[in-house]
């Protein structure tokens, strides 16, 4: 009877959230865990591959490279498998071999669940209330691998309905290096301008951090499927994702520094960087992070793919998905649908270039200074005041979330925090964007 109590007690609290085995869990005491957290940041059917990337990532970490389940934290919308557009229903498929992904993806945070705030108590170590309620256990001997894959912008991720800002981030960054949360943590982050988030990391953290892009670029998804009319996967994650299965299960004969220069090498589109930590974890196989298959690993050989590219820039993917919906429209009524609807994002796109041309006018006091400020991405020396800027600008004027083609423009505002005031540039954003 005692026991069949215990059961039912330990039962409801799972429901809840709560996961008393796995909080039972105690680490080696000679060795550590390895732990990782996957994201996919954004929603909709147009941003197929985000979330088809995570679920191909999982399978690798958990089925393959034998990390235990209870050690994967995953955050993904999961508005894709089901989504009304998809005509193999509760299926996603990767680029690399078209085989499902989705099947057995334990997602630990959903929907609404998937925000900066989730992630970064996650990293934290916090309890959450929503979701599975996992969260990062780890401690001085174990390694963490991070993977984040969505839409970026200078000093920005991006997630279904708000934003991480490097503030925040690098807040967070130095509070688990400073409670020690991890021996080695690793990052790797497909998005916009991903460089911009780890440019100022420390290389005294023991975090080292792989990007798809430099500070000043877009990344760039590739392998269309014509038949979805989505992007299966994004260029880098491809790539980094095909030279570990081409390598498994040998994963501890490559270091992190020989994964980062072949995938460099295989990404054309963008400008693979690396920051951080460039010594030491460089010298460590990538099994450190990503598993070491053996036990508990299912061993499936992968043939060597090429991987054929379609590519286009990532905030150019929903336009051009418009307008191949729009080719493709069978009836009057869907095809008028569309046209207004390009027509509309062709017009804001060529309406946000000027209100951001106004709002540096406005702050500097001469076009010549707007020109100058509208060259080129300058480094983020003022995080907070990036922050300020761009939580106005999105609140009031345009969401990166529905209107990604303003990644391309927002250096043009985040550059004035260079040399003026926040308050200043947030004023002239009020003005600018109130009636918008």
């Amino acid at each position: 009877m005692l026991k069949i109590v215990l059961f039912a007690a330990i039962f409801a609290i799972a429901v809840q959230g709560y996961h008393p085995v796995e909080d039972l869990l105690e680490k080696t005491e000679h060795g550590g865990q390895i732990w990782a957290v996957i994201v996919a940041g954004s929603k909709s059917w147009y941003n197929y591959r985000h979330q088809s990337d995570v679920c191909h990532l999982y399978h690798l970490l958990t089925k393959k490279h034998g990390i235990p389940r209870q050690n994967v934290i995953t955050l993904m919308y999961n508005d894709i498998a089901f989504n009304v557009e998809n005509p193999r229903q509760g299926i996603i498929i990767n680029a690399l071999h078209g085989k499902d992904v989705y099947e057995g993806v334990m997602i630990d945070y959903m929907g609404r669940d998937v925000t900066p705030q989730n992630f970064l108590d996650i990293l934290n170590g916090q309890r959450l209330r929503v979701g599975s309620g996992k969260t990062l256990k780890s401690g001085p001997k174990d390694t963490v691998f991070v993977n984040f894959v969505d839409h970026g912008g200078p000093g920005i991720l991006g997630f279904p309905t708000d934003e991480l800002h490097v503030a925040d981030l690098t807040k967070t960054l130095e509070n688990m290096y400073n409670e020690k949360r991890y021996k080695q943590m690793l990052w790797y982050v497909e998005a916009c301008y991903s460089g911009s988030m780890f440019s100022k990391l420390s290389p005294d953290m023991n975090i080292t951090a792989h990007t798809a892009s430099n500070t000043d670029e877009s990344s760039y998804a590739c392998v269309k499927d014509e038949d979805l009319d989505v992007y299966l996967g994004d260029c880098w994650s491809l790539n980094w994702m095909n030279n570990t299965e081409q390598i498994f299960p040998n994963l501890e004969k490559e270091t992190v520094e020989q994964q980062y220069e072949i995938v460099k090498k295989m990404t054309t589109e963008s400008h693979a960087s690396i920051y951080g930590d460039l010594t030491y974890i460089y010298s460590e196989p990538i099994s450190t992070f990503l598993g070491h298959p053996g036990t508990g690993a299912e061993e499936e050989p992968v043939p060597e793919r090429k991987i054929k590219y379609q590519s286009t820039a990532t905030p150019d993917v929903m336009l051009e998905y418009l307008k191949d919906k729009r080719e493709k429209a069978t009836n009057s009524e869907e095809a008028e649908r569309l046209d207004k609807e390009i027509k509309y994002h062709i017009q804001t796109e060529g309406k946000v270039q000027e209100i951001l041309e106004q709002i540096s006018r406005q702050v500097t006091g001469s076009w010549d200074m707007v020109a100058v400020f509208s060259r080129r991405p300058q480094s983020i020396e003022h995080p907070e005041c990036n922050k300020d800027v761009l939580s106005t600008f999105f609140s009031l004027c345009y969401k990166m979330q529905t209107h990604p083609y303003i990644t391309k423009y927002l250096y043009r505002l985040t550059n004035l925090c260079n040399m003026y005031s926040s308050d200043k540039i947030v004023y002239a954003v009020l003005e600018n964007c109130s009636h918008n």
